[in-house]
């Protein structure tokens, strides 16, 4: 039973945080080896601390990419908009490990003539979606990724010129049942370029572009706000703190209001169902709440490695389903061919879309013309509604 009235936190980091711009290079390097070809496999890990990158992995694909690699990750530390002591895109030092994928590793994905493509890994995928935002995500992760991604526009447009790279954003809802009905508290931490700036002078800035994102009816006087709260934060980035590929999957999913299985996304091809079936479980998640048969719910797919098809299907209308939740597992398996390679195929997944999904979450972001966040459709309705 949903509790009648309670406070969720979720919090979202920026683009230009360590363990996001670990992300954004792994995804990079991933878009470069699929625009060359589309059957790479690559599995791509970076580490970031000041004034070196370390990049390391086991890749299957074109060898020009590789030559690449130094280039590709100065360009995204170019463009995030680290240009200071301590970590510069120019000046870094950038270490390359990437080396061939594991055999063993490859004969149990690869398909045969006696067997289907396996799946890259076992492991469980969760997919989640909810009524309470139009995204059909929860409210306090989804307006943590908006301010970010807010005020990272305004800084690389030239109109906050004193902000940095480096943020993060923490939104505490409250609910009455299941409905978010007010933010309770406000918390933003941003680097700021001008040492001067005390923790006053950054809300000041970034306070109207925080009311421009949330809700008006949502903020009062009883919202408490928190503005870079230990004071001045100059040093950022990887020259403040290390950064690690996928360190940050709560960010990435759904705040904590849902489980995530236990393997994170970025850097890794669509072969691996870590990525793929978890973009899958959302997909599916999100189009049984678009359809109406539950308020929300959360999807459990299950794999092992080597083997095509999921070991089970697992769903969970929290108490909000119009049907059994039996009847929607049954559906799911009907509607979409949970296999890899199904996935890929239903999906469009063996394309260059990945780079963009690196900062600000996987989910809750809209369907783009070149099949970028194709998961983020809602086109089985019709089939879901018929299949149940």
């Amino acid at each position: 039973m949903t509790r009648k009235s309670h406070t969720f936190t979720s919090e979202s980091v920026s683009e230009g945080h360590p363990d996001k711009l670990c992300d954004r290079i792994s995804d990079a390097i991933l878009d470069a080896f699929l625009t060359e070809d589309p059957y790479s496999r690559v599995a791509c890990e970076t580490f970031a601390t000041t004034d070196r990158l370390v990049i390391g992995g086991e890749v299957r694909g074109p060898a020009s990419v590789i030559a690449r690699v130094e280039d590709i990750a100065r360009e995204c530390v170019r463009d995030i908009g680290y240009e200071q002591d301590g970590f510069h895109w120019a000046n870094l030092k950038v270490d390359s490990y990437l080396h061939a994928q594991s055999a063993d590793i490859a004969q149990g994905v690869d398909s045969g003539d006696d067997k289907d493509e396996g799946a890259g890994d076992q492991g469980i995928m969760f997919g989640y979606a909810t009524n309470e935002t139009p995204e059909l995500m929860p409210a306090p992760i989804q307006y943590s990724h908006a301010i970010l991604r807010r005020l990272a526009e305004v800084r690389k447009n030239g109109i906050e010129p004193k902000l940095g790279p480096d943020s993060k954003s923490q939104i505490s809802m409250r609910y009455d049942g299941a409905k978010p009905v007010g933010v309770t508290q406000v918390v933003l931490s941003t680097q700021h370029l001008d040492p001067e700036l005390s923790s006053d002078d950054v809300r000041d800035i970034v306070e109207p572009y925080i009311r421009e994102i949330l809700p008006e009816k949502w903020v009062n006087k009883k919202t408490q706000w928190h503005v870079n709260p230990t004071g001045k934060f100059v040093i950022g980035g990887p020259d403040g703190d290390t950064g690690l590929t996928g360190r940050k999957i709560i960010v990435d999913t759904y705040g904590g209001a849902a489980p995530h299985g236990g393997g994170a996304f970025s850097g890794k091809d669509p072969t691996k169902v870590d990525r793929s079936a978890a973009y899958a479980a959302r997909y599916l998640a999100k189009n049984i709440v678009a359809a109406g048969l539950a308020e929300r719910c959360t999807l459990q797919i299950s794999y092992a490695i080597g083997v095509a098809r999921p070991l089970s299907i697992f769903a969970d209308t929290h108490r909000t389903g119009e049907v059994s939740e039996e009847a929607i597992e049954k559906a799911v398996a009907e509607v979409m061919d949970l296999t890899p390679r199904g996935i890929r195929e239903h999906l469009g997944l063996n394309r260059p879309i990945y780079q963009r999904t690196a900062a600000y979450g996987h989910f809750g972001r809209a369907p783009e013309a070149d099949g970028g966040f194709s998961w983020e459709r809602t086109d089985l309705i019709e089939a879901l509604k018929k299949a149940v």
